[in-house]
């Protein structure tokens, strides 16, 4: 075996081409979103989230990073042995996997959409954010959870509503909301 081949130097490749992918890998899911990785379409009556893995590919590259930074400064600063050097390496790249799963997880839980039962906001007041023509379409402002949101609404009136006008959901049906003047 060739001797630039030797423990010092496995831990160094390892540390460094796992930063570099795992630098890599960060700003992909900062600049385009945590999409990076899988993209399947999953039917399940459990609620929960396909996507989320403790060995996703970051997990991996962060338990590799962790394990040849450890072994490498364990080795040539430490003068530890290579069983010990093999197990404090071993033991943090396991930390780090967790902490980057952990992180990663509690990221996509920001993530998360909240589903509203529209029918429980019949007779809610809001105000046209648009302009309404008899029978038209528009947007209006509503709080909803405590939320301000611009929703897509109908006019049940055969008469215009101007924009900011006080109004009130009526009904919802077929994905619609439908609103009147309060």
């Amino acid at each position: 075996m060739p001797e630039y081949i030797n423990l010092q130097n496995i831990f160094l490749v390892l540390a460094v081409f796992s930063t570099v992918f795992y630098i890599i890998k960060m700003c992909l899911f900062l600049f385009l979103g945590g999409d990076v990785e899988v993209h399947a379409d999953f039917d399940s009556l459990t609620d929960c989230d396909p996507s989320f893995s403790f060995f996703s590919v970051q997990s991996v590259l962060a338990f590799f990073m962790g394990f040849g930074w450890v072994g490498l400064t364990a080795l040539t600063q430490f003068k530890t042995g290579t069983i010990v050097s093999l197990l404090a390496a071993f033991a943090i790249g396991v930390v780090f996997m967790a902490l980057s799963a952990w992180l990663m997880f509690m990221v996509k839980k920001l993530d998360k959409n909240i589903k509203i039962n529209m029918n429980d906001y019949i007779g809610v007041q809001g105000r046209t954010y648009t302009a309404f023509k008899p029978l038209g379409k528009g947007q209006i402002e509503v709080t909803i959870n405590n939320k301000l949101s611009v929703l897509d609404a109908v006019n049940l009136l055969d008469e215009d509503i101007a924009a900011f006008t006080p109004v009130k959901i009526e009904k919802y049906e077929n994905n619609t909301i439908y609103i009147t003047k309060s």
